[in-house]
Parts: structure tokens; sequence; C-alpha cells
């Protein structure tokens, strides 16, 4: 059976803050951990009110402090906005104290806006450095080697599984090249997703590290006891997708009175690019859920399935990662 793994953006929703947040994300990777998923991963955001995993070391060793057997990793750390050898050392630091338990996944966006990303004191131009900090970066996780002038300190000879992530070719032809694992953001940004997959498997080296493509995709799920009480949630990451749009990113809202009422809430272009951005998107009960995954597994093979659920009550959804897993057992 595929393995399911969570995706965590962290959101601090309207009326609440931070701390509650990183309460929340505990309890969701312990009831995760419970449920047999496989990974809890955190991404990295700066600037955005309603996304609270900034400090994204810090809070997957938050997780993985409360958790005993889940993997716990970033998806991802963005690249151009650090160092290589400061990211070795925190996820060599984690990797020490929670062996065989840490991912580390990369990306080359800066994951926030220009003001934010000079405050970073980091540029958009740092992207183009990408290939090269990854290979700088795979490097301090070998064993150190006598003379060797800079080294991961912790970080050297120890065994952190690195991914690359990405919504488009270039991501997918790194990882090929490099011999890495693969994740895509379908969850957000699905049209070149066959493409994507297409050329990282066709052109994929084997590595040290890996020998044959393993490809990761993400899927937005939410899961309730009715089609009707899952598509009423959906109109959260709806709303919110919308206000990124127009550049106007808050809190995460709630749910508006009823999913017929985003088509009066947003205007006929903004709800078609919701649709085409949040086209891997499974809504519904869980015979839905069930009947969504096993097409989009179908359709793309993945080797992994990463969801990730916007929903405004915490134990609301606590519950859709429940009803998923659920539907997740009747899929082939």
């Amino acid at each position: 059976m595929i393995p399911l793994s969570i995706l965590d953006l962290a959101p601090v929703t309207e009326g609440s803050d931070a701390r509650q947040t990183f309460a929340n994300t505990l309890d969701l990777a312990r009831h995760a951990e419970r449920l047999g998923f496989r990974r809890y991963w955190l991404a990295e955001h700066h600037n955005m009110p309603g996304i609270a995993s900034a400090a994204t070391a810090v809070l997957i060793g938050h997780v993985a402090g409360g958790t005993s057997t889940i993997r716990v990793g970033a998806g991802g750390i963005m690249l151009p906005n650090h160092a290589p050898l400061q990211v070795a050392e925190q996820f060599g630091t984690l990797a020490s104290l929670y062996p065989g338990r840490i991912d580390l996944g990369l990306g080359r966006a800066p994951g926030t806006d220009q003001a934010a990303a000079r405050a970073l004191r980091r540029s958009y131009e740092n992207a183009e450095e990408f290939p090269a900090d990854v290979v700088e970066l795979l490097g301090y996780f070998e064993p150190a080697v006598t003379g060797q002038a800079v080294r991961a300190v912790p970080g050297a000879g120890i065994d952190v599984p690195v991914w690359i992530l990405g919504s488009s070719l270039f991501g997918a032809s790194l990882a090929a090249m490099l011999g890495l694992p693969y994740a895509f953001a379908s969850h957000f940004a699905p049209a070149l997703l066959g493409e994507a997959l297409d050329v990282y498997r066709r052109n994929f080296r084997p590595s040290a590290r890996l020998q044959k493509p393993h490809a990761m995709l993400a899927v937005n799920v939410v899961a309730a006891e009715t089609d009707d009480e899952a598509r009423h949630l959906f109109t959260t990451q709806q709303q919110a997708f919308v206000r990124l749009r127009r550049g106007q990113p808050g809190l995460v809202p709630p749910p508006l009175e009823s999913a017929s009422a985003f088509d009066d809430w947003c205007t006929p272009i903004e709800k078609a690019g919701v649709n085409q951005a949040l086209a891997c998107a499974v809504v519904g009960s869980t015979d839905t859920v069930r009947r969504g995954l096993q097409a989009f597994i179908d359709q793309h093979r993945p080797d992994e399935l990463m969801l990730t659920a916007n929903i405004f009550d915490h134990a609301l959804r606590v519950h859709s990662f429940e009803l998923a897993m659920q539907a997740h057992a009747g899929v082939t």
C-alpha cells in the first residue's frame, strides 16, 4: 500500500495565535503517528500571518521531541534563504537528537515576497545558485576527511535523507540528475505534474543515496461525514487562496456559511484560478475520498502521497485525516 504522510502548514486561524498553532501541530502529529502516517513535514514561509512555520527547524524539533516513531521533516527548507553549512548543521543536530527520523526537503523558491527576502538578507538571484548549493549541502553530510577546511558539526557522516521539492521541470531535472527523491507540490501548482514526473523518471540517475526514482505527490484532502460538510469545510482553503492572490494574506478564515456561498464571495475569474490551483483536491465523505485517491494514484502512480488540509477547526482537521486514512485502507 502506498504510504501516506502529512504536510502541515502550521495554520494560524482567526481568533488564535502561534502558541495555539504549535500546540495543534504537536497534537496532530501525535494523532498522525497513531494512525500510521509515515512522515510529518513542515514548510518554510515568511511574512505570512496565517502560517507559523517560519523557523522550520525549530518546529521540527518541537514535533520530533513530542513524538516517538513518525518521521519529521521539512517540506521544505527554502535553500536560497540559507547558507548550506547552516542547514547541514541544523539538520545534523536534529538527526543526532532523533536518529532515523529526520527528513530534509529542499526548495529553490524564497517562500516569501521580495520585501521579506531583502529582510532575510537574501535575494531572488540566490535561486540561480540552487543546484550548486544543494551539492554543497550534500557534501557536508558526507564523512569528513583529513584536511577538510569546513565541516558540519554535527552533520558530517550523519544520514539525513534529502529530497528535492518542486512544482516545475527544474526540480524534476535536478532530482533526477542527483539521484534524489522528488516531492511535487501538486497541492497548489498541479499544471506541470505529469510532465515533471515523466522528466524525473525518464532521466533519473542512480546514486549512493537512491537506486531508483521515488516520487511523492502532495494532495489536498478534506474529509467529513458527508460530501456537503466536506465541501463546506473546504471553503476555508478556497478563501485563503483567493486572499493570497489578491495580495491580502491574513489569518486562516472560518468556512463560509455554505459551499455554494463561495461562488458569490469571489469573482468568476478568481474561482477559475482556485479551481486550477487546487485541481489536486479530494473533498468529500470517506467513500468519495477513497474514490478520489484511487483515481489520483491510478493516473500518476506515486510512490508516496502527502496529504494537506487547511481546515479552520482543529478537531475537524484531525478528524479529516482520520477519515482520509480510513479511506486509504480501501485503495488498491
